[in-house]
């Protein structure tokens, strides 16, 4: 039975240099899991060796039950591969790359032109279907990318920044697709950057720094700790007196400054964000927004990776590397 992407005490060294040391996770079927970390922390090794392009140098890895190192050819034809830039064949439309990519897989003529029907309307190019690649802009291409990864219908798919130079209306219809095929099955593993875009889509995070994976008490810790809250209020006034009155803060939150979208408060838990707005409303203040200021997945990762004196046991900061490295 399909059982998704399981990772276990994987490490990869470049010589002397590791890339990755220790990544444990699991990507469940029916399910988006978003990677984290910062530059060089080794998400893209990660992703190179699930995608059966390099070997680990210690642990186990395997896609639906198989062994991409020894199974290369079974984990490919159930994988999707998205990386950050796969680039386009130039001369070639979509619908004919996207034929080319259903050969590949095996499909004859006429599988393939449907399937490459099926796609185009997918990912929103029917104005470009038949026109030289190179004419698409970075997002176009972006989507292009995304149609090659799903021609044959993958039950498990590697996504690497798949939203990077989409619109907003591309963003929310990526957002839409990537859930819905998690609820035909697909056990999908996205690594991006933005964060904010990941909160929305994501079942859950797996968190590399200096090529280790966060472990859940860690995640646990670190998504439970004090965090910034945002207020704003039709009367600034009526706020800022209500914030200094002794009672309405309370000792569980703490005024932390004032920014363009409005007062910050750190509050210690959601209970006492919950105290803070009920004090708040009952003193008269109209409250317009009240909310995290950064979303669940960011908050976590920055105290996974803050600049502070670790407490034993916790994520290190991971150094720079080069890219070319990881």
């Amino acid at each position: 039975m399909p059982s998704g992407i399981a990772v276990t005490g994987v490490s990869r060294s470049f010589g002397s240099v590791f890339a990755l040391r220790d990544a444990t996770l699991t990507v469940p079927v029916g399910s988006v899991t978003a990677l984290i970390g910062p530059n060089g922390s080794g998400k893209t090794t990660l992703l190179l060796m699930l995608a059966t392009l390099l070997t680990p140098t210690t642990g186990a890895i395997r896609i639906n039950g198989h062994d991409p190192v020894t199974e290369p050819d079974l984990v490919r034809a159930q994988m999707g591969w998205m990386p950050d830039t796969l680039g386009t064949w130039p001369s070639l439309s979509p619908r004919a790359a996207l034929q080319t990519t259903g050969r590949m897989y095996r499909m004859n003529r006429e599988q393939s032109a449907v399937r490459a029907d099926e796609l185009i309307a997918l990912a929103d190019l029917g104005d470009f279907a038949d026109q030289p690649s190179r004419v698409l802009s970075r997002g176009q291409k972006q989507r292009l990318s995304l149609a090659r990864a799903l021609v044959h219908s993958p039950g498990v798919l590697l996504l690497d920044e798949p939203a990077s130079g989409l619109d907003p209306a591309a963003r929310a219809a990526l957002r839409q697709l990537l859930r819905r095929l998690a609820g035909e099955g697909t056990a999908i593993l996205v690594s991006s950057h933005v964060l904010a875009e990941l909160d929305e889509m994501a079942d859950a995070a797996v968190y590399l720094a200096d090529g280790r994976t966060a472990s859940p008490e860690q995640v646990a810790a670190a998504g439970a700790s004090a965090r910034a809250w945002r207020i704003r209020s039709l009367d600034d006034a009526a706020l800022e007196r209500a914030l200094g009155t002794p009672g309405v803060v309370g000792t569980p939150a703490q005024v932390i400054g004032v920014d363009q979208l409005g007062t910050l408060v750190q509050v210690e838990s959601e209970a006492a964000a919950a105290a803070l707005l009920h004090n708040l409303v009952l003193s008269g203040v109209p409250v317009c927004d009240f909310g995290p200021a950064v979303g669940n997945l960011e908050h976590t990762f920055l105290d996974l990776t803050r600049d502070a004196p670790a407490v034993p046991g916790s994520l290190p900061v991971a150094p720079t590397e080069s890219e070319a490295t990881t």
